[in-house]
């Protein structure tokens, strides 16, 4: 039986284990139900489906692409632009927060495993879409199947977090999830397509400024 190693370390990198903490964020969801705009499994749904299009599928995704093949190409000035893009575009400061600190911690676990983190080690500090990159490159994932992973793993966190904070059952749970990997395939294509990232989703950052200041929180963000 033969074992492809890059399929092992793609499933590594998407695991819910990676020590970098996105377990602890929901990215707006929990200021959304606080305010009313998430309420059951169908409004969730459409939050968390116009968030994959409108912001994974346009900008998360899109950088990532970029970021990888930056770290191909061992651009380090392209890599730094990158990076900067993700902190001018971060509209709040949990977002911010949540960029720069999950990228530390994937940073800090390349080098627990002794690989060359020089691309990263030049960034101050490496955003986690870049850092996801690199280390997607690091381990040899072919980049199609990295963005797949990636907005998996998003959408794992968020339902998750609905699951927690909505709150919905583990089965509407479930439901959910199906519905993102339904769309994830079109959203990756989109992005591998895009000729560059995209941050425009106005009520993200006004639900993540609002969460800031919620009386009773579960996330940091």
């Amino acid at each position: 039986m033969s074992t492809d190693a890059s399929l092992l370390h793609l499933l590594w990198l998407a695991s819910p284990t990676l020590p970098v903490g996105a377990f602890s964020y929901s990215e707006g969801l929990e200021a959304a139900t606080d305010a009313g705009w998430v309420q059951d499994e169908a409004s969730c749904a459409r939050w968390l489906r116009n968030q994959l299009e409108l912001v994974q599928a346009r900008a998360e995704l899109p950088l990532l692409a970029a970021a990888f093949r930056a770290a191909e190409a061992r651009d380090d000035e392209k890599l730094a632009q990158l990076n900067h893009w993700v902190l001018a575009t971060r509209e709040s400061s949990e977002m911010l927060q949540q960029t720069q600190q999950m990228g530390r911690s994937l940073t800090a676990w390349l080098k627990g495993l002794q690989l060359d983190t020089r691309l990263l080690d030049a960034l101050t500090p490496p955003t986690w879409p870049v850092a996801y990159a690199v280390a997607g490159q690091l381990r040899g994932v072919p980049l199609p199947a990295l963005l797949q992973a990636a907005a998996f793993g998003w959408a794992e966190n968020l339902v998750m977090a609905a699951v927690r904070g909505v709150p919905l059952g583990q089965s509407a749970g479930q439901r959910l999830l199906a519905q993102l990997v339904d769309a994830i395939p079109a959203a990756v294509e989109q992005a591998l397509q895009a000729e560059e990232p995209i941050a425009f989703a106005p009520m993200l950052g006004i639900a993540s400024m609002q969460h800031e200041t919620q009386y009773s929180r579960l996330f940091r963000s």
